[in-house]
């Protein structure tokens, strides 16, 4: 009798089944690139995390750069608002970053700076205008909210400098600068630099996600989490002591994250100057987790929070080889 009562009733889940809404947080197994950027496109500069009423002189310098590039620079109505540390109150940065996503009229969306904030803002946003209209929306930091988010929704993403980056002119930025011009005009992005010695070799191809350590953690459990499995993680940090980069990693290998990478690319990891020594650097711990893995790994790729920032396309698919000599990126 149970054996026909699965036989009858199975037909019937099974169509149930299919009528269930798609989760709009289902992982994508592909990620939508938006329009590539031509001369003359419009792009915005948004601040949803800290403000930015300082750093005038920085967008200056951004608006230098896109006019030099061909790009039209456009400034969010409420850009240089502050309300303590945040660029504005949270209603107000919401409305700035939504209307940047429905605008069919930008066509990048470059966030002005980190710090933070984003988080507060993200559970209101409405993507289906964007959906329509897709662009690209580019910064690091604090942006790795935005970048988990549209991942999330199946949508490739920049992780980059960001205006307040631009301080006066150093060479070790000229590489990063030049990586996001290559972005703009559409040229595929290779990296090529020594090999660090503690480097685990070998070839990977995967989709590339991740970004600041801090902001994934605070992710973890959420919606908005990631899910690295079989993708390329990148990770990156600033102004942590060692002991909170320890607690930080094993929350992430609590959860599975370095389980079933392709491969793993960790950018600057900067620590206090007061840093209290735990007995392992910042590569010991990370290496204690992902030695035996099987799957390359990178360390002091140039992405993150220092000078050399270079880009990095999330949600895209790339290729690195590492050896005892050397590392390349392709994208």
């Amino acid at each position: 009798m149970k054996s026909l009562y699965l036989i009858l009733i199975f037909p019937v889940l099974m169509l149930a089944c299919k009528s269930l809404p798609k989760s709009d947080f289902e992982p994508a197994h592909h990620w939508v690139a938006p329009a590539g950027l031509k001369p003359g496109d419009t792009i915005l500069y948004v601040a949803p995390a800290g403000n930015v009423l300082q750093e005038k002189g920085y967008m200056k310098r951004a608006d230098s750069l896109l006019h030099l590039w061909g790009y039209v620079p456009k400034y969010a109505p409420h850009l240089y608002n502050q309300n303590y540390v945040f660029a504005g109150t949270d209603s107000i940065r919401f409305a700035d970053l939504q209307q940047a996503l429905d605008d069919p009229s930008i066509k990048a969306i470059w966030c002005a700076r980190g710090g933070y904030g984003s988080v507060r803002i993200i559970d209101r946003l409405d993507f289906s205008k964007f959906k329509k209209h897709p662009k690209w929306l580019i910064g690091f930091s604090d942006i790795t909210v935005l970048h988990s988010l549209l991942h999330q929704k199946g949508f490739q993403s920049v992780h980059a400098i960001m205006p307040i980056s631009l301080t006066h002119p150093r060479p070790e930025r000229k590489a990063a600068i030049q990586s996001l011009k290559d972005f703009f005009t559409g040229h595929a992005l290779r990296y090529e630099m020594p090999s660090d010695s503690l480097n685990i070799p070998g070839k990977a191809r995967g989709v590339v996600v991740g970004g600041n350590i801090s902001l994934l953690v605070s992710l973890l459990g959420s919606k908005y989490q990631i899910d690295p499995s079989g993708k390329i993680l990148f990770l990156e940090d600033v102004g942590e002591y060692t002991y909170s980069y320890d607690r930080m990693l094993y929350a992430l290998k609590n959860a599975g994250y370095f389980d079933r990478l392709k491969g793993l690319i960790i950018g600057g990891t900067g620590v206090k100057k007061d840093d209290d020594f735990i007995g392992e650097n910042i590569k010991q711990i990370i290496l204690k987790h992902v030695k035996n893995k099987g799957y390359p790994v990178i360390f002091d790729f140039p992405a993150g929070h220092i000078v050399d920032n270079r880009v990095i396309i999330f949600g895209k698919k790339a290729t690195i080889s590492v050896d005892k000599n050397k590392v390349i990126f392709k994208q």
